[in-house]
């Protein structure tokens, strides 16, 4: 065989398995990719359908209704122009609260409800995402003042 055949042969191998390589990344990547909406995109059906998403926004007042006998909670996710109902059964976080800011991540059903794999609290008072900042500002919701400091809860 001659050298430049050789060569040639080389080369090609060398872009096919660069090629075969660079697939199974962006199949990896594509994979555990998760995008986040607020609840006035998932009502205008900009979430994916079957596919794992963020819900942003604020627990509802008094919407979150606790299963007695296992560890299921329902409650409504709002970013004050449009609610999504989301199930999840788990442990919330400690600093879950009606009226804070909550992002869960997992499924819509075909019924409209959120289904919750994971339930993420929100750690700050500074923090909204964007989404559902914007959304807020052009509504009229108010998020609840907090409790004075040293008040019982």
């Amino acid at each position: 065989m001659k050298t430049t055949t050789k060569r040639g042969l080389i080369i090609l191998g060398a872009l096919a398995a660069l090629g075969v390589a660079s697939a199974l990344v962006l199949n990896a990547f594509q994979d555990n990719l998760v995008f986040f909406f607020s609840p006035s995109q998932v009502t205008t059906h900009e979430a994916p359908v079957n596919r794992s998403f963020r819900l942003g926004g604020l627990v509802e007042e008094g919407s979150v209704k606790r299963s007695s006998d296992s560890l299921a909670v329902h409650f409504v996710v709002t970013d004050g122009a449009q609610t999504i109902p989301v199930v999840y059964n788990g442990l919330l976080p400690d600093m879950f609260r009606e009226g804070k800011g909550v992002v869960a991540q997992g499924k819509l059903d075909k019924d409209g409800v959120f289904r919750a794999d994971q339930v993420l609290a929100k750690h700050d008072e500074n923090y909204t995402p964007k989404e559902v900042a914007d959304t807020l500002k052009t509504t009229a919701y108010k998020e609840p003042a907090a409790p004075m400091a040293g008040a019982r809860q």
